[in-house]
Parts: C-alpha cells; structure tokens; sequence
C-alpha cells in the first residue's frame, strides 16, 4: 500500500517528504535487490537449468514471488535511509549527481525563506526522512513476509533482516569511531580495523545478507544458506574495496560524488591504513593533517592522490579485491545451488567488482 495518503492526509506541508523519498528511491545500481532475488531463486535443486526454475517449499506463487518483490524493496528503502543519514553524518552534499536529502531540504527553506537557519533544518528534516524510510521498510518486509505459508522461512528472513539492521548500525558507528580515534589506535591494528569497519558496515549488509534473506525465504536448508554466506561475504569485502578506490579516484561523472569525496570527509579506509604503512614520516604527517579537511582544492586533492598511489596502496587494495572474489567465486562453485542462479549470481560478482573508475 502507498504511503503517501496516508502522509498527505496529515497536512499538505508533507508533500516534500513525499517528493524527496522518490527522489532517493529512484535510481541506483539495486545490487542489494538483485542479490535478495537471486538468492531466493537459487535455492533450487542443484544443476538445474533456466527451463526448470519454479516456486520452492517456502515461495508458493503467486504469493512467493509477492514476498520476494517485498523483500528486495524492503532492502531498497532501508539502504535509502542509510544513504540519508550517511550523507548527514559525513556533511556529504551530493548523492548520485544530485543534492544529498539535507541539501534539499536547506534550499527548500531558503526558497520559502523562512526563519532560522536553512543548514539546522535541512539536517533535521532529513534526519527524518530517514527515520521515516526506515519504518516503511519494515512495514513493507512484513506485508511481504505475510504472504508467505512457511511459516519457518518467514520467522528465519525477519531475524536475517534484523541482524542486518544491526550489523550495518554498529558498523557505521565504528566508522564515526575510526575517524576520530584512528591515531590514537596502535599503528599495527590500523588495518584490522579498517578491513572491520569494512565487514559490518557493508560487506555483510550490501551483499551477504540480501543473499541469505532471500533464501531465507525460499525456504533454503542450513548448507545452503552457509555457502551464501561463505560467497556473499567475500564478495562484500570486494564491493566496497572497490568502492573505497571509487571514493577516492572516481570520475564525478560516473560516481554522482565529488572526485576525492573520501579525503575530504576523512575515511579512514584500507587504502588509506595500506597507504599510511609505506609512506615516509613526513608524507604521512602530510596524509593525516589533510585527511578530513573540508576545504581542500583541486590541486591539494591531486597530491593526495598522487601520494597515495605512489605508496604502493592502490596495487595492494586491487590484489586485495581479486583475492576476496577469488575466495567467493570458491565458495560459489561448490554452493548447493541452482545452475542458473549460480550464474547470475557469477555475473553481478562481476558487474560489483570492476566497475568503471
């Protein structure tokens, strides 16, 4: 059911909440729903082809496929509210190309001109934009989950859905947290930590957890759901190491993000832990009084770059990621699962990985 009469009843004023929760569910890769459906459609006898994909135990159709399309949304709106939020804590203005939901909401009330400061509203409105896409996802998981006759299967997704909701929570407090107390940290734990912050913030969330949610709900046995997990984690780590060059390398054009995003928000990613590991004393005392610097220019964002290139870091991450899909692709190729999903499941390992810089 839409929600928007139910928000619009309230008082015409809500009417951006509305506009501004479309405009964050449009577009994006939908890598998170891809791999909820694809897990669900994997759980099929193994070695079967495309001519024998067809409901199992837990996806009766048509109700089935209803769960499905609830389930992979539901992940949709939640990663939205986690793209809103995110944007807030690491005063990001943009977001794929576009004004970040703070930003829309500042300019909303320089338009009207209303009182007060434009910054304090356009965060605490887009606080709760997010508070709100977070509830409509979970509404929307239990809409789905209703559907569903096996009863087992829908109790296991909704407890798979919630150790999500909580890994990805405390991974982006550890985030928060390595930004500001990494060198207070022994140097010899930098990595570990990041390659942690890495693993609960958004290799279990992006890619491990729709997997297994969506083959939670096909009713898949215990093997099953562990090879996912053994392919869906690996392939995480992957994921956002390649996202980590793309914060820091990428085109604007193809990323929606300023090139250089990550070093002026000051993430202290594996490619900076790797970075930091060979750097000279004063190149890294250059490297860490810069990181985090909202006001750095194009020139001092070059060097950086330049700097951290020259250390040897991005080779280290690019060994890193085919290492991390090597062990996925290991754990695919003797995973209990469907020929055809198995495929698919080959190709977005692809698509997630090497995507253009």
């Amino acid at each position: 059911m839409s929600r928007e009469p139910i928000v619009t009843l309230i008082s015409s004023d809500l009417t951006a909440l509305v506009d501004y929760s479309r405009q964050f569910l449009s577009g994006g890769k939908r890598f998170r729903a891809q791999f909820c459906y694809w897990g669900a459609q994997s759980v099929l006898p193994p070695d079967s082809g495309p001519e024998q994909v067809r409901p199992t135990t837990g996806l009766t159709a048509p109700a089935g496929l209803g769960a499905i399309v609830s389930a992979a949304s539901a992940l949709e709106i939640f990663h939205a509210a986690a793209l809103v939020h995110d944007d807030i804590i690491d005063n990001s203005d943009t977001r794929r190309g576009a004004p970040s939901a703070h930003k829309l909401f500042e300019q909303l009330h320089e338009h009207e001109g209303w009182a007060g400061d434009p910054a304090s509203y356009g965060r605490a409105s887009a606080i709760l934009l997010g508070d709100l896409l977070l509830g409509w996802s979970d509404e929307l998981l239990d809409e789905g989950l209703e559907e569903l006759e096996d009863r087992a299967s829908a109790r296991r997704a909704r407890l798979e859905f919630n150790f999500m909701r909580t890994e990805v929570t405390a991974g982006q407090y550890l985030d928060i947290l390595e930004e500001r107390a990494w060198l207070a940290q022994p140097e010899a734990e930098l990595l570990d930590r990041a390659l942690r912050v890495i693993v609960y913030k958004s290799a279990k969330y992006s890619v491990q957890a729709p997997l297994v949610i969506g083959a939670a709900l096909a009713g898949a046995s215990a093997a099953q759901l562990n090879s996912l997990r053994a392919f869906g984690l690996p392939l995480g780590m992957a994921y956002q190491l390649r996202d980590d060059l793309l914060g820091v390398f990428g085109d604007a054009a193809v990323t929606g993000k300023p090139s250089g995003d990550d070093l002026t928000e000051g993430k202290r990613t594996v490619l900076i832990a790797l970075a930091r590991e060979r750097l000279t004393t004063t190149d890294r005392a250059s490297l860490d009084s810069q990181l985090g610097d909202p006001t750095l220019d194009a020139a001092q964002i070059r060097s950086l770059q330049q700097l951290i290139t020259a250390s040897g870091a991005v080779d280290r991450v690019e060994a890193l990621i085919e290492s991390q899909v090597t062990e996925a692709l290991a754990a695919l190729s003797s995973a209990p699962i469907g020929a055809r999903a198995r495929q698919k499941l080959l190709d977005l390992t692809d698509r997630v990985t090497r995507r253009a810089f």
